[in-house]
């Protein structure tokens, strides 16, 4: 699992070599403009032992900035800002091209979209675009990296999951969809890349606290869903949406507690298959395990959304308070 390569910094499609002294882990992250991938890279970059080289990307460097300033002396250092759109072919060919022999030791598929609200009233053309970019994204450039991970006979391929990866959540059907093809996917994969000294790693959050998740539940909350019927809008938007902000409220992370719990992954000698990152979570999810027919999980979610709105809300409450609060790591 040691690193090896030297890491060519980028910005856009100009490169220049980085004279390092040691050989740190070139680790490649996608979507790191805000949130999880800002949190991780900056962690990483700083690292006090300096064993990560991080290659930050994003599809839009216009969006930098914010990633430039929290980076802080890292930049150019330990920390390089280069374009990366997961869906495309060229996008992530050009950016494995500014690293010395496209050679990635830590690939952490990162980037994402997020889909909500009733399934009648969203189009095809979006739910695509959530498995081009959740699910072919993350499968373009593991096809890239893989081969020279493979020649080496050493690599750690991490993926930012989600518990919607393992149940499903009324009105993210798709969204869910994609995580959970994410988890069927990489599973299958560890299995022959372990043969490879490779491993693979599915990190698992629930609710994450962002400006994206905040700005995503604001526009839907006035969104028409044409062709969805009047009950149907009327539950999402009346019991729904107030429970899904309770539950951000309650339980959610922020994503700098998520990117500590993948440096921890990512440092691990022998890295987890899986790991899920909040414990407050937990009960959530359990329903599932207890039960694995799903039947007591969907008429449980099922009751209290619909018929028990107040007991949810209460159970949330209780959920969030210091008594149910453990590391986010736990031992």
């Amino acid at each position: 699992m040691g690193g090896r390569s030297q890491v060519l910094a980028s910005t856009g499609h100009v490169c220049w070599e980085l004279n390092m002294a040691d050989t740190p882990r070139t680790v490649l992250i996608s979507g790191c403009s805000s949130g999880i991938g800002l949190e991780l890279a900056v962690q990483l970059a700083r690292d006090p032992k300096q064993r990560y080289h991080v290659v930050a990307t994003m599809r839009d460097l216009g969006k930098k900035g914010t990633l430039e300033a929290a980076a802080g002396e890292a930049l150019g250092q330990t920390l390089t800002v280069a374009q990366l759109d997961v869906c495309s072919d060229e996008s992530v060919a050009q950016c494995l091209s500014c690293i010395q022999g496209g050679e990635v030791d830590v690939l952490v598929n990162n980037a994402g979209v997020g889909l909500v609200g009733p399934l009648e009233g969203l189009s095809l053309a979006a739910m695509q675009n959530v498995f081009d970019t959740n699910f072919f994204g993350a499968v373009r450039l593991v096809k890239a990296v893989l081969p020279g991970m493979k020649r080496r006979r050493q690599g750690h391929i991490v993926v930012v999951s989600s518990v919607m990866g393992l149940q499903g959540v009324v009105f993210n059907e798709v969204y869910a969809a994609s995580k959970f093809a994410i988890e069927g996917f990489f599973e299958s994969l560890a299995v022959q890349l372990l043969q490879f000294n490779i491993f693979i790693s599915l990190v698992e959050p629930g609710p994450v606290a962002t400006e994206f998740e905040r700005k995503l539940l604001e526009q839907v909350s006035t969104a028409e869903f044409p062709g969805t019927d009047p009950d149907t809008l009327s539950y999402f938007r009346d019991l729904y949406l107030p429970a899904s902000k309770e539950l951000f409220r309650s339980v959610g992370q922020n994503p700098q507690d998520v990117a500590k719990a993948i440096v921890k992954v990512i440092g691990s000698a022998r890295p987890p298959l899986r790991r899920q990152t909040n414990t407050r979570y937990t009960p959530l999810t359990a329903l599932r395990a207890v039960d694995p027919s799903g039947s007591l999980y969907v008429r449980t979610s099922h009751r209290l959304l619909f018929r028990w709105p107040r007991l949810l809300n209460l159970g949330l409450r209780c959920l969030a308070c210091s008594c149910f609060r453990t590391p986010v790591w736990p031992r």
